[in-house]
């Protein structure tokens, strides 16, 4: 075998994670997965893994948005796989942000076997209930949430005050002394 043969056989793995918006419809993140499959197999590319990992907390706010779907896609193909999924992503507005990560770089296309479950696209359900909207106020704290939204519902604002007025008596008698 010639080693132009065996450097077509051989392939690389990538995986892709993409944020959708947290308020995205049933048909829009459907279109998004569709996007996703067709631009991977139009360059030749196969998807090996789907998981939709669901709604999560974003680590900073991006495009004033707290929240997002994220989607986790791992597929095996060349480097126009990458650059035509990365380039569908960018124009849909439904996709906050994306990254994509080279796994291996010496995948056997042939001996390759993929489980056609393991590649389907789960429909996104819609959010149970509407984010609040997220002001300055209400990340100061000037702005009482609601009572099952509280991290701790027993901790009460006078006693937390109470507790450092004498904290600070505390440590001024200290000084003095």
């Amino acid at each position: 075998m010639s080693a132009a043969a065996s450097a077509s056989a051989t392939t690389r793995e990538y995986e892709t994670i993409y944020v959708l918006r947290p308020d995205v419809a049933r048909e829009s993140a459907a279109r998004v997965a569709g996007r996703v499959e067709e631009a991977i197999g139009r360059e030749g590319g196969r998807l090996t893994l789907v998981e939709t990992w669901g709604r999560r907390q974003l680590a900073y706010p991006v495009r004033k948005l707290r929240r997002g779907v994220y989607v986790y896609v791992k597929y095996v193909g060349g480097g126009k796989a990458v650059n035509e999924l990365e380039r569908n992503l960018r124009m849909l507005d439904d996709v906050l942000k994306f990254q994509t990560v080279l796994v291996r770089g010496d995948v056997d296309a042939a001996t390759l076997s993929v489980d056609p479950e393991a590649v389907k696209f789960e429909a996104i359900e819609a959010p149970a209930e509407p984010e609040p909207e997220d002001t300055i106020e209400r990340r100061l704290g000037l702005v009482e949430m609601d009572p099952d939204r509280r991290r701790d519902p027993g901790i009460d604002a006078e006693e937390v005050m109470e507790a450092a007025a004498d904290a600070g008596a505390g440590a001024a008698a200290e000084e003095e002394s």
